[in-house]
């Protein structure tokens, strides 16, 4: 139950990152709170390699696959590409309905053609990040969202920001029916893992040493499945190491979880200090230094045991499934949340009189109150909840038996 509470923390973590900076009157400090939210990503990708392998190898078996690897990715596609599409979608429709209210200039200007290029340089020309897509990036990238490839462009982000961290773990996905019985088969998983956090940081070293913090390499660096693969194959090893301790009776001592949790502690106070120190330290944050403390969250909350409440556990369970929803679906229903509010804010008498322009424009004029985000974020996993049991839940029911009779022949 640990790891469902644990997904759940990472969703509302993230759903801050993107949402919590919106707000005029705390950016003097809310900022300390979301500067290391791709934590919560990383985290996510160690977990998912974490639950993947509790659940599909069998020990007993000296670690075999639990079933065939083309039904593996069939159970994967058809839990993740709804949450995609649904979430592509909506996001499409936001963007639209944003241009269409027009509460301010830069509302007006908005549409789904709209990117910005991912550039972490400290000194940026006006208008360098904006660019307008044309037809042909359009309908390249609507293309790569079709086939969840999104991922791969390395320039920018398109649509439905966040989802390219599913693009990312259909790729490793992909890699795990071969990948993790191997991994789990090595006699010493603590070196595998030690190598794989040297290797992770190799990348960001690279760019810093050759580049000026321009695109596509942070981009690259950012979501490129390749470079982002070793959190999860970290999490792999890491539940290497959990269960051989298991399997030996040992538990989670109180030093050990001390440690542990002083090391997530110390993680975050010394990651918001290296921030300040520009370009160079944010790449090496993102892409390496970071990843003791996912691991160790991840670790922490395996040895978290069940509350004995039945009804406890059941949220636990259906708040945890709707983490990934919360990653696709939370700046989709921050834009609807914070016009509805500008304009209620405003003069929605207006609007009730059918005087659309006056009432949209004194919206505008509105400003967002911080007191407001709380029921954003109740109104934000109610709905993720809901998504998941009923839309991705009907929507696998539908597409995951013909696509097992297909590839199963």
């Amino acid at each position: 139950m640990g790891l469902e509470w644990l997904r759940f923390g990472l969703g509302l973590y993230l759903v801050a990152f993107h949402t919590l900076h919106a707000y005029q009157p705390i950016r003097s400090w809310s900022h300390y709170v979301t500067d290391l939210g791709f934590f919560a990503t990383s985290t996510f990708f160690v977990l998912s390699g974490f639950l993947l392998t509790h659940v599909y190898l069998d020990a007993r078996s000296n670690h075999v696959m639990r079933e065939p690897a083309r039904s593996f990715w069939v159970k994967r596609f058809s839990n993740l590409y709804p949450i995609h599409i649904g979430s592509l979608l909506l996001a499409i429709l936001m963007a639209q309905m944003v241009g269409w209210l027009a509460l301010t200039p830069a509302d007006a200007a908005t549409t789904y053609r709209f990117v910005a290029y991912d550039i972490n340089r400290a000194a940026l020309f006006p208008g360098e990040t904006h660019h307008i897509m044309s037809y042909a990036e359009l309908f390249t990238n609507l293309g790569l969202n079709a086939v969840m490839l999104q991922a791969w462009n390395p320039y920018y982000l398109t649509f439905n920001p966040p989802s390219w961290s599913i693009s990312a773990l259909f790729f490793f996905y992909l890699w795990f029916p071969w990948l993790a019985p191997k991994l789990m088969r090595l006699r010493r998983p603590a070196i595998g893992l030690a190598i794989t956090l040297a290797v992770y940081v190799v990348p960001a070293l690279i760019v810093i040493a050759l580049t000026n913090y321009d695109t596509p390499e942070t981009g690259i660096l950012h979501r490129n499945p390749i470079v982002r693969m070793p959190e999860f194959i970290a999490g792999i090893l890491l539940y290497a190491i959990y269960a051989r301790r298991r399997a030996t009776g040992s538990g989670l001592s109180v030093a050990t979880g001390g440690i542990l949790g002083v090391l997530i502690v110390v993680s975050f106070v010394g990651g918001t200090l290296l921030l300040t120190f520009g370009s160079a330290a944010y790449y090496l944050l993102h892409d390496g230094l970071l990843l003791p403390a996912c691991l160790a969250a991840v670790y922490l909350a395996a040895f978290v045991r069940p509350a004995g409440s039945e009804r406890i556990n059941d949220w636990a369970v259906r708040l945890g499934g709707a983490a990934l929803p919360m990653f696709a679906l939370h700046i989709p229903l921050f834009t609807a949340f914070t016009r509805l509010e500008k304009i209620l804010a405003g003069q929605p008498s207006l609007c009730l009189a059918g005087q659309w322009r006056p009432c949209f424009d004194a919206a505008g004029q509105a400003t967002l109150s911080v007191w407001a985000y709380p029921l954003y974020l109740v109104l934000t996993i109610a709905a993720c909840v809901v998504f998941q049991q009923r839309f991705v839940r009907g929507a696998r029911h539908l597409i995951e038996p013909p696509l097992m009779r297909l590839v199963m022949r």
